[in-house]
């Protein structure tokens, strides 16, 4: 007898250290599963747009202006580098005269082609003029240049006509040059001049990584 009475004795202690480490179990994984449901869940950081022009022109010390009107047809702007990855959301332009067909052109710089083409109704001259676009992807380092066509434009240069110093950092935006060319085409510009800036025209850039 009092061996069945030492072995129920251990059956029910077996049961009993059994039933206390479901227990602890069940409450260990609650616990687990609560504290997992608790996290937060990563969010995509989301950077801020910005646009390099006004930096720019403070950095190279383009403070005097003279407006240009009719005074005939360039293709005109700015070589330039991303120092991060991401996009043009936006083109940015202020002439001194309206025109309901300003044609902006960004290219790959490299290769001399165009990536994109865009035509602009600035309808209100001395106004900035912001038009969203379909979103274009900038490379890391990458060259790229941003030009239009026109016969309008605000010159800006030192007060005593010296050269900037390219290239110029405005933001994540690299400068490398200023470019023009003579012509009513949408034409790869060849000149470079390092004592004025012919605009005002730029982009809102958004980095993604």
């Amino acid at each position: 007898m009092k061996h069945l009475e030492v072995f129920f004795n251990l059956r029910s202690l077996s049961l009993k250290n059994l039933c206390t480490a479901i227990a602890v179990s069940s409450i260990l994984m609650t616990a687990s599963c609560s504290k997992d449901e608790d996290e937060p869940v990563p969010q995509p950081i989301v950077y801020a747009e910005e646009n390099p022009l006004n930096k720019y022109h403070e950095a190279t010390g383009f403070t005097t202006v003279t407006n240009f009107v009719n005074a005939g047809n360039y293709e005109f702007g700015l070589v330039f580098s991303p120092n991060v990855k991401g996009k043009i959301n936006a083109i940015t332009v202020k002439l001194p005269d309206v025109n309901p067909a300003l044609k902006i052109t960004i290219w790959d710089y490299t290769s001399k082609t165009v990536l994109r083409t865009e035509v602009v109704n600035v309808a209100t001259s001395n106004t900035l003029l912001t038009k969203a676009i379909e979103a274009l992807a900038l490379e890391k380092d990458k060259k790229y240049m941003i030009t239009m066509n026109s016969n309008d434009w605000y010159k800006k240069n030192k007060p005593d006509n010296s050269n900037a110093v390219y290239p110029v950092t405005a933001g994540n935006i690299k400068f490398l040059e200023y470019r023009w060319l003579s012509t009513s085409s949408q034409v790869f510009p060849t000149n470079i001049s390092q004592d004025y800036n012919g605009g005002d025209l730029s982009f809102n850039f958004q980095q993604t990584d």
